[in-house]
């Protein structure tokens, strides 16, 4: 053969690769959506609307919910159903992606694990500890794929955290802090569906310390490898009794690892919204101030202020990163989706509640 024929030949395969991996990537998940009274069911309605998930059913009790999303997104008035059951026995999808109460994921989880359906919640992975635990027994014995999606596990500023921990560019992690709150749910507009559960102590677990404690137990989970903390302490506080009358509205929770400690702020109550997360190592220190721009300070006297790299695929979007999970494409063993991962969030959760009530350092 021609050199140049074969040249040709290989920059097509090459191509064609290119372009395969490309579409398995963006491999379009047929789900059945669990519940409408999670706001962040936006999200998964206007991937909906573009054209990048295929919605075969909605499981829904609500059905004032069934006409306000028929008419935001233009869907097909067969798709809706009152329960998960006859929504299943019906439309048998790739996942169920879970938009319902927290305490109500582990009724998801037993309805999908005996039918071998994957499942994916909105963070946290359970109200309670002893939930999750449920959850992880039904996930092992029918041997399904139940992961927790977090808003900021797509932040490009905190994957630059991660790679430049991991690379030792910071030396030992000493201390991490991360902050993750905003004015209140009910002061930045969050549907009246969505409070009524979101504000309860059953339903939501807690108020901010499940709400957004969450988010800082998820990341120093990741940043250490996956490493229970030794020890947990914490404090709430109820400055909105008014607004919100059933749960504490701002935690504060210390983490304590063998050479490292964390300190997660949550709040309903700071001025605007903040969603940061700084490392401080022996030899540097990083600040990533939101989901694009960080700071990083490697010597006394030179900081870095810069733009984050995008994410690439499949990590960069959730039901993009679903998919490759599915496939067999990636382990997420070791991500911040994991359950695996998770367990341990909701640990830490369950011991600042304890510490809370009893006012005093819990060991784990």
């Amino acid at each position: 053969m021609k050199p140049i024929k074969l040249s040709l030949l290989l920059v097509f395969a090459f191509l064609v690769s290119v372009g395969n991996e490309v579409a398995a990537q963006q491999r379009k998940l047929k789900v059945v959506v669990a519940g409408l009274s999670h706001d962040h069911v936006h999200n998964i309605m206007n991937q909906y609307r573009k054209g990048e998930v295929e919605i075969s059913a909605i499981a829904e009790p609500d059905k004032k919910l069934w006409q306000k999303y028929r008419k935001l997104y233009n869907l097909p008035e067969n798709i809706f159903y009152s329960d998960l059951k006859q929504a299943l026995n019906s439309r048998k999808p790739d996942a169920v992606l879970g938009y319902n109460p927290v305490a109500q994921h582990v009724d998801v989880v037993e309805i999908c694990a005996p039918l071998h359906i994957p499942v994916m919640v909105e963070k946290p992975l359970a109200a309670t500890l002893e939930q999750a635990q449920r959850i992880q027994a039904l996930a092992n014995q029918y041997k399904i794929k139940v992961l927790t999606n977090y808003e900021t596990t797509w932040y490009n500023s905190f994957k630059e955290i991660y790679d430049l921990a991991k690379k030792d560019s910071l030396g030992t992690i000493r201390k991490m802090v991360v902050h993750d709150g905003h004015k209140g749910p009910r002061e930045i507009g969050c549907s009246e569906e969505f409070l009524s559960w979101l504000t309860d102590p059953v339903l939501n677990g807690a108020g901010a310390l499940n709400d957004f404690g969450c988010y800082g137990a998820n990341l120093m989970t990741w940043i250490m490898n996956g490493k229970k903390p030794i020890a947990v302490t914490a404090i709430a506080r109820h400055y909105k009794p008014n607004v919100y009358p059933k749960v504490e509205d701002d935690a504060t929770i210390l983490v304590e690892y063998p050479n490292a400690v964390g300190q997660i702020e949550a709040s309903w109550n700071w001025p605007f919204n903040i969603k940061d997360w700084e490392i401080f190592g022996s030899t540097g220190y990083v600040h990533a101030f939101n989901g694009d721009n960080l700071q990083v300070r490697l010597t006394e006297n030179k900081t870095n202020s810069r733009k984050a790299v995008p994410l690439a695929a499949p990590y960069n979007d959730p039901l993009v990163y679903l998919a490759a999970v599915l496939d067999g494409k990636i382990d997420e063993s070791h991500d911040q989706a994991s359950l695996q991962y998770n367990m341990i969030v909701m640990q830490i959760l369950d011991a600042a509640k304890k510490s809370i009530k009893q006012g005093k350092r819990i060991i784990l």
